[in-house]
C-alpha cells in the first residue's frame, strides 16, 4: 500500500486544510467542495486527511460498518447484537467519474429476487464509505443523477436501493469531499448549495513557497515512508487535536448574539433558503471546538461565513464566487452581541498549526467587468485587411442576456445525459423492452411476465408463483434527454461591428451559452474575421470560459465565412473521434456576407454543404439589420440544411415554432439525402 503524503506537510493552502479539519471534527458541517486550478494539492490534501481520522469500531463481518455500540436495526447484514467490535482504520473511498449507478448505491439481483424470492444485495461505494470519507475528484464532470443520489445520501445519512418494488436500505454517513477545476465546467447552483463549505485554491506566486513545495514533493517521491516518518510527530499532534475537538464539540455554546450575526450575514448576502444559516452555525461551533473553546465568538462567525457563503451567492455560471469582506465586517459589527465573553481574544491558541491561517480567498463581490465600450472609427464595414490594430474595434460589451427558445438536434441520440435533445438514456420514461445485455438493472416487469407466461405449463408451475427464468427477463428501454455539443461560429468582421450590432450579437450568444449551461451541454467557439478563422475555445464543459472569450472578442476586417465554416467542420470531425455518441448543434451567428478570399460566396456555399452532407443540425442566427435586407443568412441556412432565425426571433416569447422548424428541416434534409 502506498504511503500517503502527510497532511501536515502540505505547503500553504491554509483554508483548504482548515475546511477539511472542521469536517473531521463535525461531519454535520456537510462536506467540502474544493475549487481550483490543476496542480494545487487538492487531491493530495484530501487523501492525506484519512490518515488523521481516528480508527472506527465496527461489527465483525458486517459489510456496512455498523457501530457495535449502536448497530443499525435495518442493516441488511443484521440484526446485530450490541457488544464488542473490532477496530479498523478510517476509510477513504474514491468515486470515479465514470461510475455507474449500481457501483455507487449497490446492485440488487432482480433475477434471484423474482425466481428465488431472495434479497441478494451487493453493497456499493456508499456502503464502503459509511463512517469514513467519500471523495469525488472532478465532481463537476459526474453525471447529474449520480450527484443527486450522492447528495441525497449525504443529507439523509442513508442509501435506498429500489428495483421494481424490492428495496434495501442501509446507513451511509460520510464526510463528502469534492474537488473540481472550474475551467472544465461548473456545478449547478442547487448542487453547490448542498456542499457545506467551499474553498478556492490556487498555486502560490511566492518563489520561496513554490521552492518548498517542489523540495518536499521530490523528497516524498524519493522515499515515501522515510518522508512520512519525519512528519509523524506533527501528524500525531493533529490527530489528537481532532479527537479532543470532537469530545469538546457537544459542550460548545452557540449564544444568541452569534446566532443573530449568522442570520444577519446570510440575509445581508441574500443567500437562498436556510441551509446557509445552519451550515454557518455548525461551522462556527466546530471552529470553537477546534480552538479548544466552549463558546462561539464573532471571529468564528466571520471565518464560517468565508467558508460557507461564497458558493451560495452564485446565481448563474458567469457570476464569480466570492464575498465582500468589508460588507461582512460591517454586518458583523452592526449585529455584534454582548454575550461574547472576550471579543478581543485569540480565536485559535495555535495560529501556526495546521488549521491556522485566516480568511477565505477574497474576491470582488461583482463579476469581472468588461473593457471600454468606445470604438475607434473604421475605414469601412468590409474593407481590405488592415495592419494589426487598424480598422479594428475594441471589444463591445454584451447586451443583457435573455431566455431563448430551445434549439434541439432532431432524431434520437444516445449521448451523455443532459436536457436538450431526445435520447435513449438510463433515466427517463419507459418506451419499450429488450433482452438485457449483461447484468439486469432496469426491469420491465410487464414484458418479463409476458415472456414467461406461455411457458408455465411446460415448466411444471404449481401454485400461485410465476416460474421465471433468465431468458424471460426484459430490460426496460427508456427515453430522456441528452446533452449536445453546441458549437458557436461567430462572425466578428467589420460588417458585424457596423451600427453597433456586436453588442446585441454578444448578448444573443451569451443567452445561448446560459441555455447550454442549464441543459448540460459542451460548448465550443469558432470566430472568423480579417483573412482567417480561429478556434477561440475548443469544445469544453466550461461555459464560463466561453463567456470570457466572447467578452473580449474584437471585430473588424473582411468576412472569411468559408474559413469559419471549414474550421468548424474540422473541430466537429476531431470531436466525433473523441466522443462519437455526442451529437452536435452548430449555431452560426452572421449576417451572411462573404467577402474574404477568392470566390468567397461560392466557397462558403461548398463549405456549408459539408455540414448538410454529414447530417449536422444547424441554426443560423441572422444578424442583418436595416431597411434593406439581402437575405444572405437565409440562403446560408438552406445550404447548411438548417434553419435561419433573426435576433428578435431568438427570444423565447417570440418564436413558438422554432424547435418544430429545426426538427422539420432536419427530417426534410434526411429524407432528401435518403432519396
Amino acid at each position: 500500500m502506498t504511503t500517503p503524503f502527510p497532511f501536515t506537510a502540505v505547503v500553504g493552502q491554509d483554508d483548504l486544510r482548515l475546511a477539511l479539519l472542521l469536517n473531521a471534527v463535525s461531519p454535520a458541517v456537510g462536506g467540502v467542495l474544493v475549487r481550483g486550478e490543476k496542480g494545487t494539492a487538492k487531491s493530495t490534501a484530501v487523501r492525506a486527511l484519512s490518515v488523521l481520522l481516528p480508527a472506527v469500531p465496527v461489527v465483525p463481518g458486517c459489510r456496512f460498518s455498523c457501530d457495535p455500540a449502536a448497530p443499525d436495526p435495518a442493516c441488511p447484514d443484521g440484526p446485530h447484537e450490541s457488544g464488542n467490535g473490532v477496530e479498523r482504520p478510517s476509510r477513504m473511498v474514491e468515486l470515479p467519474v465514470g461510475a455507474s449507478e449500481d457501483r455507487l448505491v449497490g446492485a440488487l439481483d432482480i433475477e434471484r429476487a423474482l425466481s428465488e424470492g431472495v434479497k441478494a444485495f451487493e453493497p456499493g461505494l456508499l456502503a464502503d464509505a459509511h463512517r469514513g470519507i467519500l471523495y469525488v475528484d472532478e465532481v463537476n464532470l459526474l453525471h447529474d443523477h449520480l450527484v443527486d443520489l450522492l447528495l441525497d445520501a449525504a443529507a439523509m445519512g442513508a442509501s435506498y436501493v429500489e428495483r421494481e418494488g424490492v428495496s434495501v436500505r442501509h446507513a451511509s454517513k460520510f464526510l463528502l469531499v469534492g474537488t473540481m477545476n472550474p475551467e472544465e465546467g461548473e456545478l449547478r447552483p442547487q448542487l453547490l448549495d448542498r456542499f457545506g463549505l467551499t474553498v478556492e485554491v490556487a498555486a502560490s506566486r511566492e518563489p520561496d513557497q513554490r521552492v518548498e513545495v517542489v523540495r518536499r514533493r521530490l523528497a516524498y517521491d524519493d522515499d515515501p515512508a522515510g518522508f512520512a516518518a519525519r512528519w509523524a510527530d506533527e501528524e500525531a499532534a493533529v490527530r489528537q487535536r481532532v479527537v479532543a475537538a470532537r469530545e469538546l464539540l457537544p459542550s460548545v455554546r452557540l449564544g444568541d448574539g452569534a446566532l443573530r450575526q449568522i442570520a444577519a450575514t446570510c440575509a445581508a448576502f441574500e443567500v437562498d433558503g436556510m441551509r446557509a444559516d445552519i451550515v454557518m452555525a455548525r461551522t462556527a461551533t466546530a471552529l470553537a471546538a477546534w480552538a479548544g473553546r466552549a463558546e462561539v465568538l464573532a471571529e468564528d462567525v466571520r471565518q464560517a461565513a468565508l467558508l460557507a457563503l461564497p458558493h451560495r451567492r452564485r446565481r448563474n455560471p458567469f457570476d464569480a464566487p466570492g464575498l465582500d469582506e468589508d460588507k461582512l465586517d460591517e454586518t458583523l459589527e452592526e449585529f455584534s452581541g454582548d454575550d461574547d465573553p472576550d471579543p478581543g481574544s485569540d480565536p485559535d491558541p495555535d495560529p501556526d498549526g495546521p488549521g491556522g491561517g485566516g480568511g477565505g480567498q477574497p474576491s470582488p463581490e461583482d463579476g469581472p467587468q468588461g473593457g471600454d465600450t468606445g470604438a475607434r472609427p473604421e475605414a469601412g464595414e468590409d474593407g481590405p485587411p488592415q495592419a494589426s490594430g487598424a480598422g479594428e474595434q475594441q471589444a463591445a460589451r454584451a447586451s443583457e442576456p435573455f431566455r431563448t427558445k430551445v434549439l434541439s438536434v432532431p432524431g434520437l441520440g444516445e449521448g451523455a445525459a443532459g436536457r436538450r435533445s431526445r435520447a435513449r438514456t438510463e433515466h427517463g420514461r419507459t418506451t419499450g423492452a429488450r433482452r438485457p445485455r449483461g447484468a439486469l438493472t432496469k426491469l420491465h416487469l410487464a414484458a418479463t411476465v409476458q415472456a414467461a407466461a406461455p411457458h408455465q405449463r411446460a415448466r411444471g408451475r404449481a401454485g400461485r408463483g410465476l416460474v421465471v427464468r433468465r431468458d424471460d427477463l426484459r430490460q426496460a428501454t427508456r427515453e430522456g434527454r441528452e446533452g449536445n455539443l453546441v458549437l458557436f461560429v461567430v462572425d466578428a468582421s467589420g460588417s458585424m461591428a457596423a451600427r453597433q450590432r456586436m453588442s446585441a450579437v454578444k448578448g444573443a450568444v451569451l443567452s445561448l451559452l446560459l441555455d447550454a449551461y442549464q441543459r448540460r451541454d459542451k460548448v465550443g467557439l469558432v470566430t472568423f474575421r480579417g483573412a482567417a478563422a480561429e478556434v477561440a475555445l475548443p469544445p469544453t464543459s466550461s461555459v464560463d470560459a466561453a463567456a470570457a472569450r466572447l467578452e473580449t472578442l474584437p471585430t473588424g476586417g473582411r468576412t472569411p465565412l468559408a474559413a469559419g465554416l471549414l474550421r468548424a467542420h474540422e473541430v466537429l470531425r476531431v470531436e466525433r473521434l473523441r466522443d462519437p455518441a455526442r451529437r452536435a448543434l452548430v449555431v452560426v451567428v452572421t449576417d451572411g456576407r462573404a467577402t474574404g478570399g477568392p470566390e468567397p460566396v461560392a466557397l462558403a456555399g461548398r463549405a456549408a454543404r459539408l455540414f448538410a452532407a454529414d447530417g449536422t443540425a444547424s441554426v443560423v442566427v441572422d444578424c442583418e439589420s436595416g431597411p434593406v435586407r439581402l437575405g444572405l443568412a437565409g440562403q446560408l441556412a438552406g445550404e447548411l440544411g438548417g434553419t435561419a432565425v433573426t435576433l428578435d426571433e431568438l427570444r423565447a416569447d417570440s418564436i413558438a415554432g422554432l424547435v418544430k422548424d429545426v426538427q422539420r428541416d432536419g427530417q426534410r434534409n434526411g429524407q432528401r439525402r435518403a432519396a
